[in-house]
């Protein structure tokens, strides 16, 4: 199967992705992520479990990034526009 996927690859002219390199990019994403970085090197964790952590931390980024922007907006409409406050905020913001 490999040299299949080998050939197919070859013919539509993308680069192929060797073995080594996805256990690196899954080993460093294992060590992004919060719920796996902590543990022990030496437990085993499948490439599948660094995947759906992933994607469980991106999704929980977003719903906080949203909960933030959404805690911004309200203090912002709480504020005059020309008070040093809102001008404080909008220098942070650019």
């Amino acid at each position: 199967m490999s040299s299949r996927r080998t050939s197919r690859q070859q013919s539509s002219g993308v680069p192929r992705i060797t073995d080594d390199q996805i256990i690196q990019l899954v080993s460093k994403l294992r060590q992004l992520l919060p719920e796996l970085r902590h543990s022990r090197r030496s437990d085993k964790v499948s490439a599948s479990k660094v995947l759906q952590e992933t994607c469980n931390y991106i999704r929980s980024l977003h719903r906080e990034v949203e909960d933030l922007s959404d805690r911004l907006s309200e203090l912002l409409s709480t504020i005059d526009a020309d008070s040093p406050e809102a001008a404080i905020i909008r220098s942070l913001l650019m």
